[in-house]
């Protein structure tokens, strides 16, 4: 996810609106203390209350915590569950007020939990941006006659922007080429869905002001050519899409800001999410405003924070830093990590691999070197935080992993250091995990897109029957999660859990990595406990147990029963936080 992008987008209209700064030690020992008298209240309210707010019955309840077999009912009171079990014990909580929710024999589940979210910019993507991807446009024919039409509509000189545009479903790469021919009038800039890369016609190049003889930017950004050595249109990762960013999206306002994010976690609540984590696409300025806005979403978010913002990271120690989430007082926010994204996307074989991708000498780059890896983790280390490593390929994964090893050591006590997406991951790398305590993220979609491209585009099917191997972690003992990297893929973790167990590729209805299908109970687990754990909130969320939050999804059927090809067709009936109803 092109983080400094995002933050072009955001941080002007953040700051404005809600008048955040970095806070002061000061400030945050106050707040802090506000926060533990907080919890001591409502742990008062909690006991002198006694009575349920609502209590769910007549359906199938699964807690999930580490047991599938179903309870008849629970209570909520307080934003808290108060008790799960039969339905005689349930009622005696039953008072003149309590509501009851008739299930009528609908699933109750804890709530989905996407440890991988980019909400900020999913919001403002939504809110600004032009979707020109796969699902709106499925051929390069329908999508061209689509931007010649905008062109065609859009005053001369004014920028056409693109979002969620996918090279491998819809056609290939675009070029200068392609896209001058077009418009020559207009500024045209395509963002890739993986968002890490982009591509633009001549007159973005000028108005960019990008030089014929630039070179790899720091960071690791630059800029595609053709075997003439002349700019071919293609822009690679962060720094280089930002010259683009900046001048191609107009000001944002903070109300529009605060509009994009609640119409967007709206329609997240809808598909049964109630937490998500934004990894590494915010800035620690942000966290306080955030916060505030926090409790008007219809989700809860968690966060990290990058690599770059350690410094500034140390101001929320006196929140509490390390193996559980930094929570921020009166609000539905809190921080989890530092983020480090090791290297780009396989789709456009900028994963740093160690063979080379099919029919091809390139084999990729990360985009740090060992001793860079090292610093930034040991940086992170000494304020206590865990780590995230962005790999897609298995050469990044080596390098984290050597990261890892050699800052925290195996099993470290600062919590989960996570292996992000670890979508082209070795049998012996799964194993190293396990010895390490080191946790990954797989990014299941990739599966369902890009499954039968991966093995006939880009890796062949030996090394694609491996890719995001969930069975192996299974097999191995090694926790895991599951998630969508939205806008990156679809939002949904329904189809993630289908995905998970059927290994089946949407465009050609292909099973991919047969050998790496899990259970439905796994799949679960990946998208509910186990996805809290790797936030630091299985304290809270993740599982319905007496004093998590009143976080829970009813779905129409039951996951366990259906047939494992229509999970994702499963119905969302209602999606509760802290016991307040936010979808249905």
């Amino acid at each position: 996810m092109c983080r400094a992008c995002v933050s072009t987008l955001i941080t002007n209209a953040l700051n404005s609106g809600f008048q955040a700064a970095t806070p002061s030690r000061r400030q945050f020992m106050a707040y802090s203390g506000a926060a533990a008298l907080t919890m001591a209240a409502s742990r008062t309210a909690f006991a002198a209350e006694g009575g349920a707010d609502t209590i769910f019955k007549n359906g199938t309840i699964l807690p999930m915590a580490g047991r599938h077999h179903a309870v008849e009912a629970i209570a909520v009171g307080g934003g808290k569950i108060l008790a799960v079990g039969s339905a005689a014990e349930i009622d005696g909580l039953k008072t003149g007020a309590t509501k009851i929710v008739d299930l009528q024999g609908r699933t109750l589940l804890p709530g989905f939990v996407d440890p991988h979210h980019h909400t900020c910019g999913a919001a403002l993507f939504a809110e600004l941006l032009t979707d020109v991807g796969y699902a709106k446009y499925p051929t390069r024919a329908a999508l061209t006659d689509a931007l010649r039409a905008m062109a065609a509509k859009t005053p001369p000189g004014q920028w056409i922007v693109g979002c969620n545009f996918d090279n491998l479903l819809q056609g290939g790469d675009f070029s200068m080429a392609e896209l001058d021919a077009i418009s020559r009038d207009h500024p045209i800039f395509i963002w890739y869905v993986n968002m890490h890369d982009g591509a633009a016609n001549a007159a973005a190049f000028r108005l960019a002001k990008i030089p014929e003889d630039v070179g790899v930017l720091p960071g690791g950004g630059h800029f595609g050519r053709g075997p003439d050595g002349k700019f071919n249109g293609l822009v690679y990762e962060e720094p280089a899409m930002l010259k683009f960013v900046e001048i191609a999206v107009p000001p944002i306002t903070p109300q529009l800001v605060g509009k994009a994010l609640v119409d967007y976690t709206r329609q997240v609540a809808a598909a049964g999410n109630t937490t998500l984590h934004e990894p590494g696409t915010i800035k620690p300025e942000w966290a306080e405003p955030l916060a505030k806005l926090s409790n008007s979403l219809s989700i809860r978010m968690s966060a990290s924070l990058m690599a770059d913002a350690i410094e500034a990271s140390k101001a929320f120690a006196a929140l509490g830093v390390g193996a559980k989430a930094t929570h921020f007082p009166n609000s539905r926010f809190s921080l989890y990590g530092i983020k480090i994204v090791g290297d780009g996307s396989n789709q456009t074989k900028t994963g740093a691999q160690t063979k080379p991708y099919l029919n091809s000498a390139s084999k990729g780059a990360t985009n740090f070197s060992p001793a860079e890896f090292k610093n930034m983790c040991a940086q992170a280390k000494a304020v206590g935080w865990p780590i995230q490593i962005h790999c897609n390929g298995d050469a990044t994964i080596d390098a984290a992993l050597d990261a890892i090893e050699q800052v925290y050591g195996a099993h470290a006590p600062h919590g989960i250091n996570r292996i992000e997406h670890a979508t082209m991951a070795r049998p012996d790398q799964i194993a190293r995990m396990k010895a390490l305590g080191v946790e990954p993220s797989f990014l299941m979609n990739h599966v369902f897109l890009y499954g039968a491209a991966y093995r006939d585009q880009l890796f062949g099917p030996e090394r694609t029957e491996f890719m995001d191997p969930a069975g192996a972690c299974v097999r191995e003992g090694v926790p895991f999660t599951l998630h969508t990297d939205a806008p990156c893929s679809p939002v949904g973790p329904l189809r993630l859990i289908q995905t998970a167990v059927t290994r089946r590729c949407e465009v050609d209805g292909s099973r991919v990595g047969h050998a790496q299908a899990i259970s439905v109970a796994h799949a679960l687990r990946a998208t509910t406990i186990d996805a809290a754990r790797q936030i630091g909130l299985h304290d809270r969320i993740g599982s319905l147990e007496k004093g998590k939050e009143g976080d829970l999804v009813i779905l129409e059927s039951d996951p366990f029963k259906v047939d494992p090809e229509k999970i994702m067709a499963i119905k969302v009936s209602e999606t509760w936080v802290a016991g307040e109803k936010t979808f249905g």
